[in-house]
């Protein structure tokens, strides 16, 4: 499996750390967000500019950046986000009364009282 892996992972964190910034946009918009982030990076290493090329050559720049295109890194970054899509999907909805509807901050609360 070699790299790939990785790769995979590394887009993973790209569409959960989109979350953490955008926590209100869908998974859906979040996955396209990934992907064109992991896919503009990839894009980005036909560019071959000596200062990029010189940041490319530190260990951040490596790990952001990466050095040779790839197409089977496309591949690697579509699983990467698609298994954060299916897991966001599948996880359990909060249990927080904010995030129910009708409920958030603001809205008056059902009394338990009958």
């Amino acid at each position: 499996m070699g790299k790939y892996p990785g790769d995979g992972l590394w887009s993973l964190m790209v569409f959960f750390g989109m979350g953490v910034i955008f926590p209100r946009a869908s998974s859906l918009r979040l996955g396209f967000g990934a992907i064109g982030f992991s896919f503009g990076i990839e894009a980005l290493k036909l560019y071959q500019a000596p200062w990029l090329v010189s940041v490319r050559h530190t260990t951040l720049g490596h790990l952001v950046f990466g050095h040779a295109f790839s197409w089977q890194n496309l591949v690697a970054y579509t699983v990467g986000v698609l298994v954060g899509v299916v897991l966001e999907v599948l996880a359990p909805t909060s249990a927080r009364p904010e995030d129910r509807p009708g409920q958030g901050a603001g809205m008056p609360r059902p009394s338990d009282d009958p």
